[in-house]
């Protein structure tokens, strides 16, 4: 299959000049270029500029998607992890619009409506009783209060930035990166700052507790939600070992 740049711009719904700027970065170069300047877009690259669009709506910039796609040589496999992060937000996105249609219904109906079924899909407190359980109801319950009283504006950079966490955690991983090598240590300690920024959190303002964190890395291989965010029980591997290298150099 190839298509035309005005093709692919249809077909996707970005632009012309969009498909021309990832060119002009090196992100995404049309398979030839015809007599006129005419651009064509061959297989790999339309499966190319999938990942792109994929790791754009992870929050990711252009230079950071660059390296991501560099680093992951394997399309199959890094195409996976899409896969499995797709899912789970068409599972919370089929919440969510069940929510609205009770609601709608209830309104419409002149029955009650349940305030712990509107809010279905948009929980983040799903986690309520395993924090608790792990590190006491102080710390989910300062954790809570400063997420909710986070504009929508930094909670959506928030979430970028995690995003963009595991996305280079799952890069590094697939490409056989050294758990001690300096990229993975810088991704270490880049971790460890973000479990510190989070209020409630062991260590959070003072730095994380060798113990806090070692236990987590263990967590992450036992716990396969957590195997999936950074691509795979693989991935959840490379994560334990680079943050236990991190820890044995405190």
């Amino acid at each position: 299959m190839e298509a035309s740049i005005q093709e692919v711009a249809r077909l996707t719904g970005t632009t012309s000049r969009t498909l021309r700027h990832y060119d002009a970065v090196g992100l995404l170069p049309p398979s030839r270029v015809a007599a006129g300047g005419h651009r064509w877009y061959d297989d790999a690259a339309l499966v190319r500029l999938q990942r792109i669009l994929l790791l754009r709506e992870l929050g990711l910039g252009l230079s950071e998607i660059g390296r991501v796609l560099d680093r992951e040589q394997d399309e199959v496999v890094a195409l996976r992890r899409h896969l499995a992060w797709l899912r789970d937000e068409q599972r919370r996105l089929e919440r969510l619009v069940a929510s609205v249609e009770r609601t709608i219904t209830a309104r419409e109906e002149g029955g009650p409506v349940m305030a712990e079924e509107m809010f279905d899909g948009f929980d983040h407190t799903q986690y309520k009783d395993e924090v608790e359980q792990r590190w006491g109801a102080d710390a989910y319950a300062t954790s809570d209060a400063w997420w909710r009283g986070m504009p929508d504006d930094e909670k959506k950079g928030w979430q970028a930035r995690t995003a963009r966490l595991a996305a280079d955690w799952a890069a590094a991983a697939a490409t056989g990166t050294d758990p001690a090598s300096d990229e993975a240590q810088a991704l270490a300690a880049r971790h460890v700052a973000w479990l510190t920024s989070i209020p409630g959190t062991p260590g959070h303002g003072t730095g994380a507790p060798v113990e806090y964190v070692l236990g987590l890395a263990e967590l992450y291989v036992a716990d396969e939600r957590f195997g999936a965010t950074y691509g795979g029980p693989q991935g959840a591997a490379f994560v334990r070992e680079a943050l236990h290298a991190w820890a044995a150099s405190r």
